[in-house]
């Protein structure tokens, strides 16, 4: 498959997007008093989008006889060691900065000043 992200196509995130905002609205729906019945069209709104997504899929499913060309990505464990270092020394750097914070003086201000 020519666009896919760890081995899964656009249509299931797109299924997945369809069915996380089913939900929004549907909470959203529910929070309204005037509203409750609402919820019933967006969810078959969402299954009618599901259904025609799985069984009228855009693509086959048999792969392409060719080999696709495949990008390697060489620099990928060098990247995420210097990503671990770099978020290491920030969560380091914020826990040693945090006591200053919470230990700061608050002076008390004088009620009267002649």
């Amino acid at each position: 498959m020519v666009s896919t992200v760890m081995e899964v196509g656009t249509g299931v995130f797109i299924i997945g997007l369809v069915w996380i905002s089913a939900a929004l609205i549907g909470m959203i729906l529910l929070r309204d008093t005037t509203g409750k019945l609402g919820v019933i069209p967006v969810f078959l709104l969402a299954l009618t989008i599901t259904l025609v997504l799985v069984f009228f899929p855009r693509s086959p499913e048999t792969p392409p006889p060719f080999k696709e060309i495949e990008i390697v990505d060489t620099l990928f464990i060098g990247r995420y060691v210097l990503l671990a270092v770099v978020s290491a020394v920030f969560l380091v750097v914020f826990f040693m900065l945090l006591p200053f914070h919470f230990l700061e003086p608050v002076y008390a201000k004088a009620l009267r000043t002649q």
